[in-house]
């Protein structure tokens, strides 16, 4: 291990601290919606594709984790770190912190914003939806990385073990058809309308999460938020790291994505709201606007921290509170304005973020073999 990973400033945060905060930041309202747009695109089939997605990165995942911290230090983390001192080019990291900023104000802030004050509908006004959004979230990233992995830990398993319940309760209500669902998944694979959807499915499930939608990515690994989050975590192994980081995709794609994808096939429904009215009732609206609120969120403050640390990294002497209230700003923002042009540029800012740090990641393979 370098030197500069046995000295790296980390946030002191516990390992499951940082895992609820790296998952908050990936899973966001994907998982419902994104895997209905998979299914609706491309059939059943289009869930194996998506365990391919996976598959492939979680390799690329514990690459860039692996890579993060072994050249982590105090005064840059994640891709900044490598890309400076492993690559050995500033332009490169410095590309790689701007887009990154960019990124977490558009696809991490407002658009997750947006895609909540959509779902309520007309449950609440725009504007107090606006003003409400911008309290929490300043409330949680003003107390810096503790105060963002303790709101994660905090919403985030409870929030996912409910969702997983109402899921279990539909597939017993529906178990005959579990079976059939499987079989389709496999049987519809290879398929070229199943191919397409799955590919294109698993983008939508990771933009509406982590801001990756319309097939550009298959998934996080490769964007370079991951590596960030995992550098506030105590341990100093990149071995841990990486592999927690692949559990993440794991748990997020072959897991959580694979629980709805079954959910929705074996209701035979459309969307998530309309399965979950099968246990749930009238009530299944609310609940699903609730469970969106607290992934949007972890979303959310998760990517601040990305952001964070890549606007420190271009302005170290910059006042501490000016990105938290600027942050905040722009998110709440997201409620009030239109994300069809914030979806456009993020898109654009999401594949210059993820350039530079495939770059560092390719050139560095043959250390992360060595180690």
């Amino acid at each position: 291990m370098t030197d500069s990973s046995k000295n790296r400033n980390n946030s002191g945060l516990s390992q499951i601290r940082t895992v609820c905060m790296s998952l908050g930041a990936a899973m966001g309202t994907g998982n419902i919606t994104g895997v209905a747009a998979a299914v609706a695109i491309g059939g059943a089939g289009a869930v194996f594709w998506m365990w391919i997605s996976a598959f492939f990165g979680m390799a690329v995942v514990y690459a860039e984790n692996y890579l993060s911290v072994l050249y982590s230090d105090k005064k840059s983390r994640g891709p900044m770190a490598y890309l400076e001192k492993g690559v050995g080019s500033k332009h490169l990291a410095c590309a790689f912190a701007v887009m990154c900023v960019l990124a977490s104000l558009g696809m991490g802030g407002m658009v997750q914003v947006n895609s909540f004050s959509e779902s309520l509908g007309s449950l609440m006004p725009d504007h107090l939806l606006a003003a409400i959004m911008f309290l929490l979230i300043y409330a949680v990233i003003s107390g810096g990385a503790k105060r963002i992995g303790t709101a994660a830990q905090t919403l985030l398993p409870p929030a996912s073990a409910v969702y997983a319940v109402i899921c279990f309760l539909v597939l017993i209500r529906n178990r005959s058809n579990i079976p059939g669902a499987f079989s389709s998944i496999f049987t519809e694979a290879l398929g070229f309308r199943q191919t397409i959807g799955g590919i294109c499915g698993y983008g939508l499930s990771k933009a509406i999460s982590v801001g990756i939608r319309r097939g550009i990515f298959s998934n996080e690994a490769g964007l370079g938020s991951s590596p960030i989050l995992h550098s506030a975590a105590e341990s100093d192994s990149p071995y841990t790291q990486g592999m927690w980081s692949m559990f993440e995709v794991f748990f997020d794609t072959v897991l959580c994505c694979t629980l709805t994808a079954l959910t929705l096939l074996t209701s035979e429904k459309n969307t998530v709201t309309s399965a979950f009215s099968t246990v749930a009732g009238d009530s299944s609206a609310y609940i699903i606007a609730a469970l969106m609120a607290v992934f949007a969120f972890c979303t959310i403050i998760g990517w601040y921290y990305c952001g964070e640390s890549a606007y420190i990294y271009i302005f170290p002497d910059s006042p501490g509170k000016l990105f938290p209230l600027f942050f905040s700003l722009i998110s709440a923002m997201g409620a009030v304005i239109s994300a069809d042009a914030v979806w456009a540029v993020s898109d654009i800012f999401n594949g210059m973020m993820a350039f530079p740090n495939l770059i560092g990641i390719l050139l560095l393979n043959k250390k992360i073999k060595k180690e």
